[in-house]
């Protein structure tokens, strides 16, 4: 690898003018091309390599710093510097003849020359703190063979990251080495599986001064983040990014707590979606029974035990079982051997206060009813060697994937979705398998005639159509004033303004229940603030009682409560399966509904002021060095403390209680006894029981359903809680 050298640094001369649209630095490097520097706010900073023959990705789909304004189809130019409010700079250079920029909170000093190797020293003004500092031997490589650019930064053994999308195991992420790159993970381990789902190159640090950096890599190729488990002699302490063939154009971001570097960064990459509050409620999807050769029936019957067994959901979830015909898929079709009045039975889930979700899926059989004539438009993904469809495996058969990037893919699918979906009395898209594995190292994306490498546009897919479903739901909406929802597995930064997601393909155990719970809080705390998991685990055994009102239990207060599975033989997770735990069932999922109003504003807050719905305790309370450690519990907004229970047999907790300001005590819900904050202690966890605690001084509102009715996500607000 050859590392990047700066002949000189050159300055701008417009550093007090916030209009500016030049970076604030530039070094010419001896390879070609330069290294551009430039802050975008006080505490925001963008380093970008661009190379003498371009950039790589001319484009990017996750910038969308104006609120309200999203990017556009084509992408936003990655030489675009509109939307940031460029902070005035003051310029000073030290006895070594060193450069410094300073904003009023950030500092970066300029080092490096055409014998010393390039890197940048980034200061907190406020306390004078180095946050990051490029690694003094070669802290930008690049490899002329592969392609490959290298960013590497010096490593505190004592650092915590966090961050990186759907990752597994601990959320302090040091010592691991992970890949950000969507994959179809069915199965995957809880604790140490990578990857999964996502791409989402965004860390947190907390540096050993306690302070807070984050690092945004905007790039859609394949990047691996060594968190501190490579060690080199030569190097020192040190972690590294590897990107695959794509481009360094990296967003440093400061602050005093994670919430204000999280905040930045979700701003960046344009906000969180409202969904309608509808979609707060319960939900359920059951595989086995979409599947089923008499599917219409079964689902008539499931409508009728749902009424009968008392159980509030408030919308169903189908599985592409309604496309199915044996194992094989057919998006946009029905099978009315299954189903043969689609809309009477979508009608009856309407009636009995179910809204509905469909499952859609980007690749299309090469004996689907649309293939021929799609193929003949070029709408499919295409190899640059013979400008013929990308023919790959794809459930049970052989399919091409849809480019998102091409209009023609984008008007097919919008209208397949309104006509057999919307119009069949069906709500919303559930954009699922589309992680676009595509292993042809020819295929490429269209992008408007610039053909991005698939390799470099992978993820680019997952996210245009869920952006393609999203618009296609707005634009058929009865009710323009209604939010629109949809659902996403798959997709890189940006998918949080459409969609919400999950953590895939879980397994059932009881490691799962445990494991899970830190991803859902991981994927907060990467800006992905509408997730889940879904509840009693989609693949693998059926779950035992208490296995499965456990999990029932952590997650009813999820931002995302769907129970989803796919069982041998047909069998699906459903709230009444172990009649010895029903009634405990009944009562967490009625918990949520009781919660709504305060779970609603929790959602508000994330829109509004871009923080997480669940978070880690530290993320409430940073400067109590306790919540840093690994623990089962999490916040659900600013004051209410969950600890769930994810061991076997364990019928009371040790859980710790944050400190609070003004020697407040931490209130439990149920039994309003008051527990000391700062401290330990031994709580009560009997198999009915979700431990929760409330922060001493917070007003909660509660609902409480119409007399004699089920509990639904708009119940009025009955009752507000004193703690």
């Amino acid at each position: 690898m050859k590392p990047l050298l700066a002949q000189s640094w050159t300055l701008s001369t417009e550093l007090a003018t916030s209009s500016r649209t030049a970076p604030d630095a530039t070094a010419s490097l001896t390879t070609g091309g330069q290294l551009q520097l430039s802050f975008l706010s006080p505490t925001l900073a963008r380093v970008t390599v661009r190379p003498a023959e371009g950039f790589k990705e001319p484009h990017t789909w996750a910038i969308a710093p104006v609120a309200g304004s999203d990017v556009l189809w084509s992408g936003r130019p990655r030489e675009d510097m509109s939307g940031f409010e460029r902070p005035a700079l003051a310029v000073s250079k030290d006895s070594a003849g060193v450069t410094t920029l300073s904003s009023p909170r950030l500092s970066v000093s300029l080092l490096g020359d055409g014998q010393t190797p390039l890197r940048l020293q980034w200061v907190c003004a406020a306390t004078g703190k180095t946050v990051l500092e490029d690694r003094p031997t070669s802290a930008y490589l690049q490899e002329r063979r592969t392609g490959l650019v290298r960013h590497s930064v010096v490593r505190d053994p004592r650092e915590h990251y966090f961050g990186l999308g759907d990752k597994t195991g601990p959320l302090n992420l040091h010592g691991r080495r992970l890949r950000c790159l969507g994959q179809d993970a069915l199965g995957y381990d809880p604790q140490s599986g990578d990857p999964l789902y996502k791409h989402w190159p965004f860390v947190m640090s907390r540096t050993v001064d306690g302070l807070w950096v984050g690092l945004y890599y905007d790039t859609l190729a394949m990047c691996t983040f060594d968190l501190g488990c490579e060690h080199d002699n030569y190097h020192g302490f040190f972690r590294t990014v590897d990107i695959d063939d794509g481009d360094l154009d990296y967003y440093l971001m400061l602050g005093q707590t994670p919430a204000e570097v999280l905040a930045q960064f979700v701003a960046l990459i344009g906000g969180t979606h409202l969904p309608p509050r509808w979609s707060l409620g319960y939900a359920q999807t059951a595989m086995g029974l979409a599947d089923a050769p008499d599917a219409q029936n079964q689902l008539d019957r499931f409508i009728d035990l749902c009424a009968s067994q008392r159980i509030p959901i408030s919308s169903f979830h189908y599985g592409s079982g309604y496309s199915s015909r044996g194992k094989q898929r057919y998006v946009f079709t029905w099978n009315h051997d299954k189903f043969p009045d689609p809309k009477a039975i979508n009608h009856k889930f309407q009636s009995h206060g179910m809204r509905l979700v469909a499952n859609i899926k980007p690749c299309l059989l090469d004996d689907h009813p649309s293939y021929q004539a799609l193929n003949a438009q070029h709408a499919f993904i295409e190899d640059q060697s013979t400008d013929q469809a990308v023919v790959e495996p794809f459930w049970d058969g052989q399919g091409s994937h849809l480019d998102f990037t091409r209009p023609q893919a984008v008007a097919w699918w919008q209208e397949q979705l309104k006509r057999q979906v919307l119009e069949q009395a069906i709500d919303a898209g559930w954009n699922d398998n589309n992680e676009y594995a595509i292993q042809n190292e020819d295929a490429y994306s269209d992008a408007g005639g610039a053909r991005l490498a698939m390799h470099r546009s992978r993820p680019l897919h997952s996210l245009l159509m869920t952006r393609a479903t999203f618009e296609a739901q707005q634009a058929h909406a009865a009710d323009p004033s209604e939010a629109t929802f949809t659902v996403t597995r798959a997709g890189p930064p940006g998918l949080q303004r459409y969609a919400q997601t999950w953590s895939g393909d879980n397994t059932t155990s009881w490691a799962t229940l445990k494991w899970n719970l830190r991803t859902g809080l991981q994927m907060s705390l990467s800006g992905m603030f509408n997730v889940g998991h879904d509840v009693g685990g989609f693949y693998g055994p059926l779950p035992e009682p208490e296995l499965f009102l456990r999990w029932v239990q952590a997650c009813c207060l999820n931002p995302r409560m769907v129970m989803n599975s796919w069982k041998e033989g047909g069998i699906s997770n459903l709230p009444w399966m172990h009649p010895e735990v029903t009634d405990a069932v009944r009562d967490a999922i009625a918990l949520r509904y009781r919660l709504m109003p305060y779970l609603w504003d929790c959602f508000e807050q994330a829109t509004q002021k871009h923080v997480p719905i669940i978070r880690p305790t530290f993320f409430n309370f940073p400067d109590d060095l306790q919540c840093l450690e690994d623990s089962d519990e999490f916040m659900l907004g600013q004051s209410i403390l969950v600890s769930p229970v994810v061991t076997e047999g364990q019928r009371e907790k040790r859980v710790y209680m944050p400190q609070l300001s003004g020697g407040r005590c931490w209130v439990d819900f149920q039994t309003r006894q008051r527990l000391a904050a700062g401290a330990w202690h031994t709580v009560a966890a009997p198999l009915g029981h979700l431990p929760m605690f409330v922060a001493e001084g917070t007003k909660i509102a509660v609902a409480s359903p119409v007399a004699g009715q089920l509990p639904r996500h708009d119940d009025p607000v009955s009752e507000i809680l004193d703690f």
